[in-house]
C-alpha cells in the first residue's frame, strides 16, 4: 500500500546538535503550537467516534484501547485516570500495550510486530459485542493493532483508531477513524512528541466528553470522583460547600458520613 507516512518525513529543521538550548526550546515550541489545530480539523471524527463509545457503554459496554510503545502507554495513563476522576469500575475504560505491563515502563522487543497478540490479550479481558475497541499507532501501521482491530471486525465488535497519517493501513482499517496529521517530528521520526501530543489530546476528549455523557460530572465539578487523598478530599469539601450552605467542618462530616459529593449533596437535600 502507497501512502505518506508523515511521522517519517525528515525534520524541517537540520543540523540539531549545533543550535543552543533556547534555540532548541523555542523550534520545539513552535512546532508544538500547531498540534491543537490538527487536532481541530479531526473534530468531526472524534465526534462520531464519542458518540459511538457512549452509544455501547449505555448498553452496557466497555472500552478499550490498544497500542505499543507510547501509543500503548498514553492509552494505559488515560484509562488508569477513569475511576479516580470519574469513580467508574477499573474494567470500564481499559489500556492494552504491546508485550503486556512490563513494557510499560521498558520496551518490549518485536512486541509490536505479533499480528495476533492483542486480540489473545483482549480475549483475556473478555471482550464482547457491547465493547469498543481503539487502537492507538501514530505511523497506522503498527502490526499489534491492526491485527486487533481485524479480530474485532470479525467478532462484531466496534473499532476506533487514533493515528497521525491519513490513508494509513489503520486509518482505513478502522470503523470510526481519528486522523490528526502532524506533519514531520522536530526530531525525525519522533512521533512520541507531536504525534504523542495529538493523541494525548484525542484521549482527553474522549474520555471526558464520555463521562460527561455518562452523567459523571455535575455543573463542572467531578462529583464522583474518589477521595484517595487529602487534596481531593479538600476538593469534595469545598464542592459541598459551593452547593450547600454548610461550614467547611459540617461539610467534611457530611462527606465523610457519605463517602462520595454527589451522594452527600443528595441525601442533604432528602
Amino acid at each position: 500500500m502507497n501512502f505518506t507516512k508523515t511521522t517519517e518525513q525528515s525534520s524541517r529543521y537540520e543540523h540539531l546538535e549545533k543550535m543552543s538550548v533556547h534555540d532548541l526550546l523555542t523550534k520545539i515550541n513552535t512546532e508544538d503550537k500547531t498540534v491543537p489545530l490538527a487536532v481541530e480539523k479531526a473534530l468531526p471524527q472524534i465526534e462520531t467516534l464519542i458518540t459511538e463509545v457512549v452509544k455501547k457503554m449505555k448498553m452496557g459496554g466497555r472500552l478499550f484501547y490498544i497500542g505499543a510503545g507510547t501509543s500503548g502507554r498514553l492509552g494505559i495513563v488515560d484509562s488508569s485516570e477513569c475511576p479516580p476522576t470519574f469513580g467508574v469500575p477499573f474494567d470500564l475504560v481499559n489500556g492494552i500495550i504491546a508485550g503486556g505491563d512490563k513494557a510499560i515502563r521498558r520496551a518490549v522487543e518485536n512486541a509490536e510486530d505479533n499480528i495476533t497478540q492483542a486480540w489473545i490479550d483482549l480475549q483475556e479481558q473478555n471482550i464482547g459485542e457491547n465493547d469498543v475497541v481503539i487502537g492507538i499507532a501514530a505511523s497506522g501501521t503498527t502490526p499489534y493493532v491492526i491485527g486487533g482491530l481485524q479480530k474485532c471486525h470479525e467478532n462484531n465488535i466496534v473499532t476506533g483508531c487514533i493515528t497521525c497519517n491519513e490513508g494509513s493501513p489503520l486509518a482505513l482499517l478502522a470503523q470510526f477513524p481519528v486522523v490528526v496529521v502532524v506533519g514531520p517530528e522536530f526530531v525525525t521520526g519522533s512521533s512520541r512528541m507531536k504525534a504523542g501530543t495529538a493523541q494525548k489530546l484525542v484521549l482527553n476528549m474522549i474520555s471526558t466528553t464520555t463521562m460527561i455523557q455518562l452523567g459523571k460530572v455535575k455543573g463542572n465539578k467531578m462529583v464522583d470522583m474518589q477521595l484517595s487523598n487529602d487534596k481531593l478530599v479538600d476538593r469534595g469539601v469545598k464542592m459541598i460547600m459551593s452547593e450547600i450552605p454548610l461550614d467547611y467542618e459540617k461539610a467534611s462530616e457530611l462527606l465523610k458520613e457519605f463517602g462520595s459529593v454527589r451522594k452527600a449533596i443528595q441525601n442533604f437535600n432528602k
